[in-house]
């Protein structure tokens, strides 16, 4: 590697870290803001908060690494610009192409990565999350009832609970059972308690009454009882029926789907999406290409920067990146489309190229 390469690289690398931890901070608070609500209302301990929130930043990576090295380079490009650098550089011989090789290699740089978390640390990190996720709401003998409050626990069961001992003990209890209408299921106890068992998670009440209205006969019936068992796994769906999003899925799985019900309907879209996995790894190429054409190309002029910077490389990424997203919006609906989502990365690269 020549030394020129290498210093205008190492100027380089510092931006693009930089760039790339402040955007992934942002992201990472903001995603953290949505579940606030599990520390506070579910009681999900700060560790499970830590790592929910960490399983997402391979997919918020996949969308700031391009951004990223479209911000370093135009940055670093300035300043040596700025500096008479590049004018010294220029003055000795040193072509487009070559000025341009250290911003490409940085590129080359971004899209290794960005196919490794295209094609692994995304599906994996996302898969992670929604199964966590599902766990978490789903697992009714986790979850600390609040008091004073009716809680809706699964589907269909909401729960009043007056207050709490402090050996977790459950006191002035209501369970309203309202999956059939026409026979809905009350429920009042003096106590109860949320268990798990081998069978799955149980509502043990102690001292109550359940009534049941059947709407056709407008007739109540009661029943009193000293230890009654709610069987909860009635009202929440088993683990093993949750089907797969396309973001969690790896690239076999969205090429290849099975042949259930759910993966025939929405086999277009995960087509689309294996092909966006492909296509998006490029985009820090394109964005560099962008970049180096806006900064290099064209005769030097240091007092015209500003609007190579603001008229033709942000417009011109902002376009790309706007494109790319339609693109991937339509080919899910319009199988037909999936070309467009190569050729418009190919285009951008292809004319940015002849600019440079």
């Amino acid at each position: 590697m020549r030394s020129t390469t290498r210093y205008v690289l190492q100027q380089l690398i510092v931006p693009f870290v930089l760039v790339s931890a402040v955007l992934t901070g942002v992201i990472w608070l903001s995603q953290s803001l949505r579940f606030i609500d599990m520390i506070i209302n579910m009681g999900v301990p700060p560790w499970t908060f830590f790592t929910l929130t960490l399983l997402l930043l391979p997919t918020a990576l996949a969308y700031i690494l391009p951004l990223a090295v479209l911000c370093a380079i135009l940055f670093s490009y300035n300043r040596l610009v700025g500096d008479s650098e590049l004018v010294v550089l220029r003055a000795v011989g040193l072509g487009p192409w070559r000025l341009a090789a250290p911003g490409l290699l940085l590129a080359g740089l971004a899209t290794g990565i960005m196919f490794v978390i295209s094609l692994y640390l995304m599906p994996a990190g996302f898969r992670a999350f929604k199964s966590e996720q599902f766990m978490l709401r789903h697992d009714l003998a986790a979850i600390p009832l609040r008091e004073g409050v009716f809680n809706s626990l699964g589907n269909n069961l909401t729960v009043y609970v007056r207050m709490r001992d402090a050996d977790g003990a459950l006191r002035g209890i209501l369970v309203h059972d309202s999956r059939e209408p026409a026979r809905p299921v009350t429920m009042m106890a003096e106590s109860g308690l949320l268990v798990r068992t081998d069978q799955g998670p149980r509502f043990i009440l102690g001292n109550g009454n359940r009534q049941e209205v059947q709407a056709d006969r407008k007739q109540l019936s009661m029943l009193y009882f000293e230890r009654y068992s709610l069987d909860l796994t009635r009202y929440i769906d088993a683990a093993g029926d949750r089907w797969l999003e396309p973001g969690e899925r790896f690239l076999p799985e969205l090429f290849w789907p099975d042949d259930s019900l759910d993966d025939r309907r929405n086999r277009d879209e995960l087509i689309a999406e294996g092909h966006w996995r492909l296509v998006m790894p490029l985009y820090p190429l394109g964005f560099a290409l962008i970049a180096l054409a806006a900064m290099l190309g064209g005769p030097f002029n240091r007092r015209e920067q500003w609007r190579r910077v603001w008229l033709m490389a942000v417009p011109a990424a902002l376009t790309l990146e706007l494109t790319g997203l339609a693109l991937r919006a339509v080919t899910a609906e319009t199988p037909e489309a999936i070309p467009l989502l190569y050729g418009h990365i190919a285009a951008a690269c292809a004319g940015a190229s002849v600019a440079l």
